[in-house]
């Protein structure tokens, strides 16, 4: 097979791009994860504690991925679970689910499936009943992409 100069000229042009945006890709994704935490637990930064991510360590398939996440708490009128944010740091849009409980709930506790483009952290977020915030962050390896990777 033989390239006319017309295909090289826009292979080279498109490595080219590729190398000049890549690398802001990844960090707008980065920054994107970060403001929806902020969004998510109102500008504060969550702790760590309470909340527990469970994830595989590597996913043969991006294209759905178990992931649990549970919170300890009493789940009382006074004291409980409002909602978790689940986001994706290497998707394109890293929001992935958002669960929501109440006192009534019994428990904090949710299982899905997700879709993850590459290698990456998952990231669950709780805000609880008294504005307070907690993180937990897996590494997931994912070795065929899911979202178009």
């Amino acid at each position: 097979m033989s390239l006319t100069r017309r295909e090289a000229l826009g292979l080279t042009a498109g490595a080219a791009a590729f190398i000049t945006f890549g690398g802001q890709l990844a960090h707008a994704a980065a920054a994107e994860t970060e403001e929806a935490i902020k969004a998510f637990s109102g500008g504060a930064m969550p702790e760590s504690g309470k909340i527990s991510l469970e994830a595989p360590e590597i996913a043969e398939n991006g294209n759905t991925v178990p992931v649990s996440v549970s919170v300890d708490s009493p789940m009382t009128a006074d004291n409980y679970v409002e909602s978790v944010l689940i986001l994706a740091e290497g998707n394109p849009s890293p929001a992935v689910a958002t669960f929501h409980f109440t006192a009534m709930s019994g428990e904090a506790a949710a299982k899905t499936r997700i879709r993850l483009a590459k290698t990456q952290n998952v990231i669950a977020v709780a805000k609880m009943s008294d504005g307070t915030t907690f993180m937990d962050k897996k590494e997931v390896k994912v070795t065929i992409g899911g979202c178009g990777g």
